[in-house]
């Protein structure tokens, strides 16, 4: 056999070996990138925990990794309690619209130009008896399911969040305690494939696109329900704390905050609070645009140093095809994108006798953000 036939052997052993994993680990891919971000976003905390403890990687992880968890548990414990004590009143309301009917608020009458229409509407359908239930019945959906389908349905969904909440949290430990090597390891690999130089000009973008991400959106998007919680406050809303907790969580998703504040607006409407919905539904509006067009592009794209259209595309295009975990993979594409950008303007610009000595040289792209581990 010669070395040429040995070659193509090993390489198909080693793509079908890599091919197997994954469809091994499939299932635990997105925990896995979970905790990746995670991890990566806190690595400066974890190394400052780690010397606070004496060095001792263990102790750190786990003391880091628990209090992670409880940020993230002890919001959602509450949310759910406080939705629990709503929703036996919200059933009953629907109960009772179904069954009696929904009488036509006095606010319709007073929207311009179709406040009549749409009380005309109203009285002939959600005012009638079982009116909700035939409105619901023929829609897309297709009709109501029972409360047993429905319980069945939300439990397997919670069981397998909660499976994936506890994977991501588990990798996290092992990623605080085993980071250095790891990161030595996969240095290794990529320098190996790449040059050594153009290798550490790429890993090293990584990082920094992660952290700025997660400020960006998750800061930035808590901000935007605490902003929003105090006009629902302000408003008279039922459970503001719990709206302006609902608000923060779809705040993170670009765009997703309206889903919550006109929702309530919805509800102040219903309870014939019309400046007062109007109130939130504009305040949400001016906070939204200023956090999603001015703060959150802002604070991304100068520490990465992408322009606003690269922030933009790769926070939309990675919700987009990847859900929710493509918030930060999405800008971190993007910065590996601009980079190659800059890498081949400077080589394709380069004099002749000159391009062969900047191939190993780090690009005049912008200003190289710090490296970690």
């Amino acid at each position: 056999m010669s070395d040429t036939q040995r070659d193509i052997l090993s390489a198909g052993f080693s793509l079908a070996l890599i091919a197997l994993t994954g469809f091994v680990m499939q299932r635990f891919f997105l925990p896995l990138v979970w905790a990746g971000i995670l991890c990566v976003a806190t690595w400066p905390l974890y190394l400052r925990v780690r010397a606070a403890l004496g060095q001792r990687p263990i102790i750190a992880a786990a003391v880091l990794t628990l209090a992670f968890a409880c940020i993230f548990i002890i919001p959602v414990l509450l949310g759910v309690a406080q939705a629990a004590r709503e929703v036996p009143m919200l059933a009953n309301f629907v109960v009772n619209a179904n069954s009696n009917g929904l009488p036509v608020p006095g606010w319709v009458a007073q929207i311009p130009l179709a406040g009549n229409a749409i009380g005309d509407w109203w009285q002939a359908t959600l005012s009638q008896p079982h009116g909700l239930g035939h409105f619901f019945a023929g829609s897309a959906v297709g009709g109501f399911h029972s409360a047993r389908d429905m319980l069945k349905i939300l439990g397997a969904d919670v069981f397998h969040r909660l499976v994936d909440f506890g994977l991501a949290f588990l990798c996290l430990f092992f990623f605080y305690k085993d980071g250095e090597a790891l990161t030595r390891q996969i240095t290794a690999i990529g320098s190996h494939f790449l040059r050594p130089e153009r290798w550490g000009r790429y890993a090293q973008k990584i990082p920094t696109a992660i952290r700025a991400t997660v400020n960006g959106l998750v800061l930035v998007g808590l901000a935007e329900g605490v902003l929003i919680g105090i006009a629902y406050a302000l408003a008279g809303l039922p459970s503001p704390a719990l709206w302006a907790f609902a608000t923060g969580i779809l705040a993170i998703i670009p765009f997703g905050a309206p889903l919550a504040y006109l929702c309530a607006a919805a509800v102040l409407l219903f309870q014939a609070k019309v400046g007062a919905a109007i109130g939130v539904a504009v305040w949400g509006t001016v906070v939204l645009f200023v956090a999603d067009h001015f703060v959150r592009p802002g604070m991304i794209g100068n520490a990465t140093r992408l322009p606003f259209l690269a922030v933009l595309f790769g926070i939309l295009g990675g919700v987009e095809t990847l859900g929710l975990v493509g918030l930060f993979i999405g800008p971190v594409v993007m910065v590996l994108f601009v980079t190659l950008w800059y890498e081949a303007n400077v080589f394709d610009s380069a004099p002749p006798a000159t391009a062969a000595s900047n191939r190993g040289a780090t690009p005049a792209s912008p200003a190289a953000p710090e490296r970690t581990q």
